[in-house]
């Protein structure tokens, strides 16, 4: 149950993200300071892997013994934290040092999808 609720609440995060990073006064303010393209970033890769998530949610509960189901949740999840979460601050506060974080969430994304390579293992 918890897998489906991170999936849901990262899937609102990037739709309220997005629409913050489209509108208004921060929408302004992201373009001013040349940074909306990370943060559209950010969202498109939050998103994306939000459907992940929760594909891997689903995949748990047809087969509840897949470790590499369960590895590939959590690294994926940790890598949007990582990488989308970076982006957000990068842009929330104009640091660049922030940017250093979110080549790890890219790495613990692309080891989330190799460990999907392994979800398929045939039950006897």
């Amino acid at each position: 149950m918890a897998r489906f609720i991170i999936a849901g609440i990262n899937g609102a995060i990037a739709v309220a993200a997005g629409a913050s990073g489209a509108h208004g006064k921060w929408a302004e303010h992201l373009d001013e300071i040349g940074r909306l393209d990370q943060w559209q970033t950010g969202v498109h890769y939050q998103m994306v892997h939000a459907v992940v998530l929760l594909v891997l949610a689903l995949a748990i509960r047809v087969m509840p013994d897949s470790r590499a189901a369960r590895i590939a949740f959590a690294l994926i999840f940790a890598g949007v934290f990582l990488f989308s979460g970076s982006l957000y601050v990068l842009c929330m506060t104009d640091v660049s040092k922030w940017g250093a974080v979110t080549p790890f969430g890219g790495l613990s994304m692309i080891a989330g999808w190799i460990a999907c390579c392994f979800c398929s293992k045939r039950q006897k």
